[in-house]
């Protein structure tokens, strides 16, 4: 069943930054990811579940039964990318308070760095989508 498919990575939908961010986790990926927008039902479902109160400018990463947010959740998807972008666990020793701030004033300004536009995945990649 799809449902139980992870990990996943709950992006905002409507979101040109977030969609951006999807296509370069696809292209760089070195093993599977799952992507729930979170204006599915899927991802009020899943997300509701742990008792998460979805909020829009929040990237959710679901993995192993945990779910990851903001920064946190970037760092995550970053061990599951190829090169060098696992070595961005480093930033691990840095308090959240302070990552989360860096990413909180991303969030803030994601609509303004990026126009808005859905993410047309390939044929081969629509399986990793979920809706």
């Amino acid at each position: 069943m799809t449902q139980t498919k992870e990990p996943i990575i709950f992006y905002d939908g409507d979101c040109g930054f977030c969609n951006t961010s999807v296509q370069f986790i696809l292209n760089r990926r070195k093993r599977p990811f799952y992507f729930s927008a979170l204006q599915s039902d899927h991802a009020k479902q899943r997300l509701g579940e742990k008792g998460i109160e979805i909020k829009l400018d929040t990237l959710y990463y679901l993995k192993n039964d945990r779910v990851y947010d903001r920064s946190s959740a970037a760092l995550q998807i970053a061990k599951g990318l190829g090169g060098a972008y696992p070595l961005l666990m480093i930033f691990y020793i840095v308090p959240p308070f302070i990552r989360n701030w860096v990413y909180n004033g991303i969030a803030k300004r994601r609509q303004r760095i990026r126009k808005g536009y859905c993410v047309r995945p390939t044929e081969e990649e629509s399986q990793y989508f979920i809706n």
